[in-house]
């Protein structure tokens, strides 16, 4: 493949630059995750890429070839829709509650991968919390499939299912910047359409993108802006939740804008032992679920199929939220 060719198009300035076809897309990204770019093209191409901005095919031709070197999981048994959280910010500044939406629905015994990396690099991440919980990362895809069939509830490292985006999002402690991998790790789907994606982003134009493409692929996701990149609803203040289905759209919930009445009982800090004794403490019902956190909630039983209606998924939550206290 002649890498030179692709990097001359792409790399003449966002005024200037060239895009590439799906195809395109899809061949050069196919060769990126398989390491067969050298590091000085791999390095100019993701440069340069972030400097010119992805189009929506050039995603759609990137997820695509991951895609095809994603290792799947299959879906359990039943009706319900398997959720799909990937989890790839972790926490710096307030607790990282993406632990505790994985944990609520499996008390509904909704099935639920979550997936991302172990090292925050600084941010408490989800696996941090789960190990103070008890829940322990999984060491291959056939312990993952065990798990996920015997309990309801998996952590799988991205290194089980994409070890070539895991590579991917390792550029960025080299080249100091984000790239592609960065938004395609919250667009996979380890079940190959069968999930329902839960996935944020904190960017409006990533949150647009990401919208386009789940559109194109009539993906079924629930889309937010996330909590610094995590996707659980602000407990502070409820953001808009999107549901994409079969290529619609439909808004769950807007966005709150007034001012507080009151502040919720959240963790003092946002380290792993705190962050996961407030939510032992919330599973008991000892201190009650944010409720922008339980409106989420809602929305993940009526999108995985668990209610036949949106406002019975409220309702469930409301009456039936298995001990939980709903402030």
């Amino acid at each position: 493949m002649n890498y030179a060719h692709f990097i001359r198009e792409i790399a003449r300035g966002s005024e200037s630059a060239r895009d590439m076809s799906l195809e395109e897309a899809q061949q050069l990204y196919g060769a990126m995750l398989d390491g067969g770019v050298p590091d000085l093209e791999l390095g100019a191409i993701a440069i340069a890429l972030r400097v010119k901005g992805e189009t929506i095919n050039e995603m759609i031709g990137f997820l695509g070839a991951a895609n095809e070197r994603l290792y799947p999981l299959l879906r359990p048994q039943g009706r319900l829709r398997p959720i799909v959280i990937p989890t790839y910010n972790g926490a710096r500044k307030a607790a990282n509650l993406t632990p505790l939406l994985a944990l609520l629905l499996r008390r509904f015994a909704v099935p639920v991968v979550v997936h991302g990396q172990i090292e925050g690099f600084g941010r408490v991440t989800t696996a941090q919390i789960f190990r103070e919980l008890g829940l322990m990362p999984s060491t291959s895809r056939l312990q993952a499939q065990e798990t996920l069939d015997n309990g309801g509830l998996v952590y799988v490292p991205l290194t089980i299912i994409s070890p070539g985006l895991n590579n991917q999002l390792a550029l960025r402690s080299r080249l100091g910047l984000r790239n592609s991998a960065h938004s395609l790790v919250k667009m996979l789907d380890p079940f190959k359409g069968e999930g329902l994606l839960l996935t944020a982003a904190t960017h409006p134009d990533y949150l647009d993108t990401m919208r386009e493409v789940f559109s194109a692929l009539g993906t079924h996701a629930l889309l937010l802006r996330g909590t610094e990149g995590e996707p659980f609803a602000n407990p502070k203040r409820r953001p808009r939740i999107e549901y994409l289905h079969d290529g619609a759209i439909d808004i769950l919930f807007e966005a709150e804008h007034d001012s507080l009445k009151r502040l919720p009982n959240l963790p003092e800090t946002c380290d792993a032992k705190t962050t996961a004794g407030w939510m032992r403490r919330v599973l008991s019902g000892e201190v009650a679920l944010p409720p922008p956190i339980a409106n989420q909630l809602a929305c993940c039983l009526y999108a995985s199929g668990y209610a036949d209606d949106f406002n019975q998924a409220k309702a469930i939550v409301a009456v039936d939220g298995s001990g939980l206290a709903v402030g």
